[in-house]
């Protein structure tokens, strides 16, 4: 049975669990006249979580900032540059202007982070949604799962996918998102290198590589019969289109890979524009020996996590 992840507090304080992602299936087509790329994914949430902590500020906050962020990573941004405080200042800030935030006040909000940072998992982006849901309870805003999924899309492709996972197909730039089945395939080895691959140079090389076609992210899988499919049979069907630019940009992820793939025996994928990479188990045990044995190769600098898809979560928002 999945790890059900249980997090409650008190009304005036919520506790969150923001997910990973993967990209299970990842076309890409040329840029469109915006110069955004048409997407085709198939996401899945990953039992991989960063945890967040919104609570009304005590103190005398007139002159404070509205969101009060820390983080247990030093190196993270915790001002405009980090989502939480991005996405969930500007919706206050919409709000205001229909004057639909009579209830808004300074939150202070702490974050500890799981998931690695610049590894196509998500990390920003999921704590960037849970963020906005925990502040729509606490300010009692009435944004719906929908309206706020809308208004974190100018943010990033990635958001609108966590608020309707955990198991989804994004289409246009990512904005698009339509729950589907989840996997028959229950559990993922997450390979995390401490390689940072920064979307953009991944986007600009595909583009330099002319990559990409439209028939691509046009023409669809049969979604609930992959989703039937073992893992074994449903590894040969999935492709990333951005493997190749990331490993044009760093050659020792694709040498990693491949390295992975013949210890184990089975197709290895990235997860959306890198550097983690991830192979697919039907069950656990499965997982774990894949984890042992490929712990035994001498690969420097890289974490290996066994991870749920689609895990049953249940935090201080799960019935909102």
């Amino acid at each position: 049975m999945l790890d059900s992840l249980v997090l409650r507090t008190n009304s005036a304080t919520v506790r969150l669990l923001a997910p990973a992602k993967l990209n299970l299936h990842l076309r890409v087509g040329p840029p469109r006249a915006d110069g955004f790329h048409p997407l085709l994914s198939w996401m899945c949430t990953a039992g991989l979580f960063d945890k967040l902590t919104l609570e009304p500020k005590k103190a005398d906050t007139s002159h404070a900032a509205l969101i009060d962020l820390t983080c247990d990573w030093a190196d993270l941004p915790c001002d405009q540059r980090n989502l939480v405080v991005r996405v969930t200042s500007s919706w206050a800030e919409t709000c205001r202007q229909q004057n639909a935030g009579r209830e808004i006040r300074p939150l202070r909000a702490r974050l500890q982070k799981n998931i690695p940072m610049g590894a196509g998992l998500g990390g920003g982006s999921s704590d960037g949604a849970k963020a906005l849901l925990g502040a729509n309870e606490l300010w009692r805003t009435g944004g719906s799962r929908q309206q706020l999924a809308e208004f974190a899309a100018q943010f990033g492709s990635d958001l609108p996918f966590f608020f309707f996972g955990p198991n989804s197909v994004c289409r246009s730039r990512g904005e698009v998102v339509e729950p589907i089945a989840r996997p028959t395939p229950r559990w993922a080895m997450l390979v995390l290198p401490e390689i940072q691959m920064p979307t953009p140079d991944v986007y600009r090389r595909f583009d330099a590589m002319s990559l990409g076609r439209l028939q691509d992210v046009q023409q669809e899988p049969q979604w609930n019969q992959w989703s039937k499919l073992g893992a074994s049979e449903l590894l040969r069907h999935l492709v990333n289109d951005l493997e190749a630019p990331a490993f044009a940009i760093a050659p020792q992820l694709g040498e990693l890979r491949e390295a992975i793939e013949r210890e184990l025996g089975r197709p290895v994928r990235m997860s959306g524009s890198g550097s983690s990479l991830f192979t697919l188990f039907d069950e656990e045990q499965e997982a774990r020996e894949a984890k042992e044995k490929i712990a035994q190769v001498q690969l420097p600098k890289v974490k290996f996590v066994v991870a749920a898809l689609a895990p049953d979560v249940v935090d201080d928002l799960s019935n909102a």
